[in-house]
C-alpha cells in the first residue's frame, strides 16, 4: 500500500494532460491547456505579452525557443517594455540611441566656442572680412542668449522660437538662418552634433519689395551738397556701384581714368573675385578734379559725415544701400542687359532681374545719367527739387 502514492504520481506525470506544471521551467513557460486541448506558451510578462497554442508539445517548444532567441538579440521590446514595443523600438536600439547622445554630449562643444572656430576657418580659409564680421555678429547674437548650452543640446523646435523672437524683417531673419545652418553643418562636420537641426527650421515668407533708390532730383540734391571729401564717395557709389565695403577699401591707383575704368580687387571685393567697372562720362567729370596717383578714396569716419550730408540735402529717409541700388536700377534701364549690370555689379543675372528691373522709368534714367558738375540740367533738375 505504501507504493501506491508514488505509483499515482507516476502515472499523473506520464499522461500529457496532468504536465500542467513543470517545476524550473525556463521562460517562456510551456503547459499543456485542458479547455484548449492543446500545448500554451506563455510569454507574458508584467509589462505585455502573449499566450500562443499549438497542437503539439514539439511546436510550442519550438516557439518558446524563438522567444528566448528573440529576447537574447533583441533585448524586451516585445516582453520587457510594452512602452517600448507600442513604438517598435527594442532594448538595443534605444541603448544605441542614449549612447549616440550621451557620446554627442562628451564631444560636443559650447555655441559661443563653435561659433568662435566657425568664424576662424573661414576666416583662414579667406573668405572676405565683411562676410567674416557679420557672421560674427549674427552668431554672436545666439551665442550670447545661449551661454553655456552646448551645441548637440540644441533641438529645431528651440531655433524656430529663437528665430521668430527676433525683431528683425523676414529677410533679416531668413540671414540669421543661413547662418545658423551654416553653424550646424560645421559642428556635424567636426562631430559636435549628430545633426543640422537649423536645416529643420521655417523659413520665413520674405514678401519681395523693390529696391531703395533716389530720384534724380534728390541725387542732384546730395552732389550739390557734397565736399570734396565726401564726393569720391558718393560720386562712385551712384554711378559706379560699389558697396560700402568695396568704396572704403578703394585705392586711387585702381580708378583708371584714361581706361575708362575701376578696378575692384578680388582682394576688396566681397565675391572675392576681380572686377572691372566702366567709368561713365557724368562720373568721369564728378571725380576727375579730385582724382590722385594712389592713396584712399574715402576717409575715415564716413559713416558721420555722410549722415550729416543728408540733412543738408534734406535727405530724412534714406533706403539702404541706396546708391547703389540706384546705379542697378538706372543702369539698366538704359543699357537692358542684366547680365551685363551683374557682371558690373558683381551680382547674378537672377539677383539684378529680380531687384532692378522696370523700378525707373526712360526719362528719369536719362536724367539721372545726365547729372555732371556745374552743368546747367544739374541746376534745373536741384532747383526743380
Amino acid at each position: 500500500m505504501a507504493l501506491l502514492p508514488v505509483f499515482c504520481q507516476l502515472c499523473d506525470m506520464s499522461h500529457p494532460k496532468r504536465r500542467n506544471k513543470t517545476a524550473g521551467q525556463q521562460w517562456p513557460y510551456v503547459r499543456f491547456s485542458e479547455p484548449e486541448n492543446s500545448w500554451k506558451v506563455d510569454a507574458r510578462t508584467k509589462d505585455g505579452g502573449s499566450r500562443r497554442f499549438f497542437p503539439t508539445r514539439g511546436e510550442a517548444e519550438t516557439f518558446a525557443q524563438q522567444c528566448r532567441i528573440h529576447k537574447t538579440n533583441n533585448g524586451t521590446s516585445a516582453f520587457g517594455n510594452a512602452e517600448l514595443a507600442r513604438y517598435g523600438w527594442t532594448i538595443n536600439r534605444a541603448v544605441d540611441f542614449a549612447l549616440a547622445h550621451l557620446r554627442g554630449q562628451e564631444c560636443s562643444v559650447g555655441i559661443e566656442a563653435a561659433v568662435a572656430e566657425l568664424v576662424a576657418s573661414r576666416r583662414a580659409a579667406g573668405r572676405n572680412e565683411e562676410y567674416c564680421r557679420g557672421m560674427m555678429l549674427r552668431l554672436g547674437r545666439f551665442g550670447s542668449d545661449h551661454k553655456e548650452i552646448k551645441v548637440s543640446s540644441i533641438d529645431a523646435k528651440s531655433l524656430d522660437q529663437w528665430l521668430v523672437a527676433l525683431p528683425v524683417a523676414p529677410g533679416t531673419r531668413n540671414t540669421f538662418r543661413r547662418d545658423l545652418r551654416t553653424l550646424f553643418s560645421f559642428c556635424e562636420k567636426r562631430g559636435y552634433c549628430t545633426g543640422n537641426e537649423a536645416a529643420k527650421t521655417e523659413q520665413a515668407t520674405d514678401i519681395d519689395k523693390p529696391a531703395g533708390i533716389v530720384t534724380p532730383s534728390q541725387a542732384a540734391a546730395l552732389l550739390a551738397n557734397c565736399g570734396d571729401e565726401l564726393l569720391p564717395y558718393v560720386s562712385i557709389g551712384m554711378f559706379a556701384g560699389l558697396r560700402r565695403s568695396e568704396l572704403q577699401k578703394l585705392d586711387w591707383a585702381e580708378v583708371d581714368l584714361e581706361s575708362g575704368h575701376i578696378e575692384v580687387t578680388a582682394a576688396k571685393s566681397k565675391t572675392a573675385r576681380r572686377r572691372l567697372v566702366p567709368i561713365a562720362e557724368n562720373l568721369a567729370a564728378w571725380i576727375r578734379p579730385l582724382a590722385q596717383i594712389a592713396g584712399p578714396v574715402t576717409t575715415v569716419g564716413l559713416r558721420k559725415r555722410f549722415e550729416a550730408l543728408r540733412h543738408r540735402a534734406g535727405l530724412k529717409d534714406w533706403p539702404n544701400n541706396a546708391l547703389r541700388h540706384s546705379f542697378g536700377s538706372y543702369r539698366l534701364a538704359v543699357c537692358h542687359d542684366a547680365a551685363r549690370v551683374s557682371l558690373e555689379m558683381g551680382n547674378s543675372p537672377a539677383m539684378v532681374f529680380a531687384h532692378y528691373r522696370e523700378l525707373v522709368k526712360p526719362k528719369d534714367a536719362a536724367r539721372f545719367w545726365s547729372l555732371a558738375p556745374s552743368d546747367a540740367v544739374t541746376q534745373k533738375i536741384i532747383a526743380i527739387a
